[in-house]
C-alpha cells in the first residue's frame, strides 16, 4: 500500500526516520522495503472516489481489516492516517462514543494498546502544508515511544544521516 506514489514517499521517509523501515522508499513490491515493528493497512482496500469511501466499501472491507487486526497479537500502538481510519480503528476496538479525531490524538484502546490520529499523507493534506513532515515525524516519534519504552535512539544500520 502506497508503494509508488507520493502520499508513500511521505510515508516510508517518516517510517524509516522513526526507525521502522529499512529504507526511505518504496517505489515496487520488489525493492527491498523491509518494516520491522510496524505493518501497513487500511480499512478500504482501494481508491475511493474523491477519497471518501461510501459505507458499502467500507462494510464491503472490512472482513479484511478485522481479520489483519485479529493477528496483530501483539499490536501496543496504531497510528491511523485520516478521519476515517481513526473512526473505524475506535469502532474496530468497541470505543464508545466515537473519539474525536485529531492530528496527534492518543486514544487508549484495550489490551493496554493506544491509538495515535494523524493527518491522511494525501497529496491534498502535502500539497497544502496541512501536514508537514515534522507532523508527521512528531506522531511516528510517539508511536515509538509507546510501543518501545526501554528502546534507545534508531538502529545504527538504518538510520538517516545527520
Amino acid at each position: 500500500m502506497f508503494t509508488g506514489d507520493r502520499s508513500g514517499d511521505w510515508l516510508y521517509r517518516a517510517l524509516w526516520r522513526a526507525g521502522f523501515a529499512n529504507q526511505p522508499e518504496s517505489t515496487s513490491a520488489d525493492d527491498g522495503l523491509e518494516l520491522t515493528g510496524a505493518f501497513v493497512t487500511s480499512p478500504v482496500k482501494c481508491a475511493p472516489p474523491n477519497n471518501t469511501p461510501t459505507p458499502e466499501e467500507r462494510d464491503t472491507c472490512r472482513p479484511f481489516l478485522e481479520r489483519e487486526l485479529e493477528l496483530l497479537t501483539e499490536v501496543r500502538v496504531l497510528v491511523a492516517l485520516g478521519a476515517f481510519g481513526f473512526a473505524e480503528t475506535a469502532r474496530w476496538f468497541g470505543i464508545r462514543p466515537k473519539p474525536k479525531f485529531a492530528h496527534g490524538a492518543e486514544v487508549a484502546l484495550p489490551g493496554d494498546r493506544t491509538l495515535i490520529g494523524s493527518y491522511h499523507v494525501s497529496q491534498q493534506n502535502t500539497f497544502t502544508g496541512r501536514l508537514t513532515e515534522d507532523m508527521l515525524d512528531a506522531v511516528f516519534s510517539r508511536a515509538r515511544e509507546l510501543g518501545s519504552p526501554s528502546a534507545v535512539g534508531r538502529n545504527a544500520d538504518t538510520s538517516p544521516p545527520t
